[in-house]
């Protein structure tokens, strides 16, 4: 008989606006399934992030069906599975785990989460050169998808510099030599000028983070803009390429589809990307209205 009852759960920092909840539960509903989605906020908890390991370990005595992981845990929940899918070991990151015969598998989501949002708003977009902004958890992520989608060379641009080389090393090695380089904020004037598109993925833009991460005078109508932000749906980032002829994508997308990945991993059933794409701005906008435009990077969010 086909299972018709699920228990998952989110792992993380700050994760009581998570949308997850209420993104898989109402596509389980369609699908006649009982599906309870439960956060395990670290914070509520009064744990560090190095419980992890025990977290995962009594979802799996407790029966779950497996667990979405976020900041700050992704890379720390790695040594307490049994085994990784590929991309997760590529990425060296896990926002998803799945329980089967006593065993936990780590998956990444995210990475493919992006793709597919990036590949139904911006299909034709040119991806010879592509500059990146962060190379946190969400912006290694997203690095992997652009290359694995066909980018010629993605430019990581982050503050901290030591993080934007370590990335860029990681993606050369799996990728191939040249096809990722790492640069400082001062060198964006440059980079953008020579770039097909840039993709922003740090948390400037949210709610708490207001603004735009870099001057808009850099921008120019043939790039096109990609964000990871989500909460706020529409950040100033976007508003402001729009007005100036950009093509852009926004954060939502790439929210939307790697929960539809994640409950794919978690029933072994089809849900209907559609169907939670038209979802999401509801969920979104009524989440923002109850709490002031709260904003949070949930897993895919733009925290690294």
């Amino acid at each position: 008989m086909a299972q018709d009852s699920y228990l998952v759960g989110l792992v993380g920092s700050g994760i009581g606006p998570s949308l997850s909840p209420a993104l898989h539960e109402r596509e389980a509903v369609r699908q006649g399934l009982r599906y309870h989605y439960r956060l395990i906020d670290i914070d509520r908890l009064g744990v560090g992030p190095e419980a992890v390991g025990d977290l995962v370990r009594a979802a799996r005595d407790l029966g779950f069906d497996g667990l979405n992981i976020t900041h700050p845990c992704k890379q720390l929940v790695i040594e307490h599975l049994d085994a990784l899918a590929p991309q997760a070991e590529a990425l060296g990151a896990v926002n998803t785990v799945v329980f089967e015969d006593g065993r936990a598998t780590g998956h990444n989501t995210d990475v493919t989460g992006f793709a597919a949002s990036f590949a139904r708003g911006l299909p034709d977009a040119p991806l010879e050169q592509v500059v990146q902004l962060g190379a946190g958890g969400a912006g290694a992520a997203v690095a992997h998808a652009l290359l694995n989608l066909g980018a010629g060379r993605v430019t990581v641009v982050d503050a901290l510099p030591d993080r934007a080389t370590r990335l860029a090393v990681a993606l050369n090695r799996h990728f191939g030599p040249g096809r990722a380089a790492a640069a400082t904020p001062d060198a964006l004037a440059v980079l953008l000028a020579g770039a097909d598109g840039v993709v922003h993925a740090t948390p400037t833009g949210m709610a708490a983070h207001p603004g735009l991460p870099f001057p808009a005078d850099l921008l120019d109508p043939a790039l096109w803009v990609a964000e990871v932000v989500y909460r706020p749906l529409d950040t100033e980032l976007l508003r402001t390429a729009r007005a100036l002829g950009c093509a852009t994508l926004d954060g939502g997308g790439m929210a939307v589809f790697q929960a539809v990945d994640a409950f794919r991993l978690f029933t072994g059933l089809e849900p209907d990307s559609a169907r939670m794409l038209a979802d999401f701005p509801e969920l979104a906008g009524a989440a923002d209205a109850a709490a002031g435009t709260a904003g949070t990077s949930d897993t895919a969010g733009a925290r690294g």
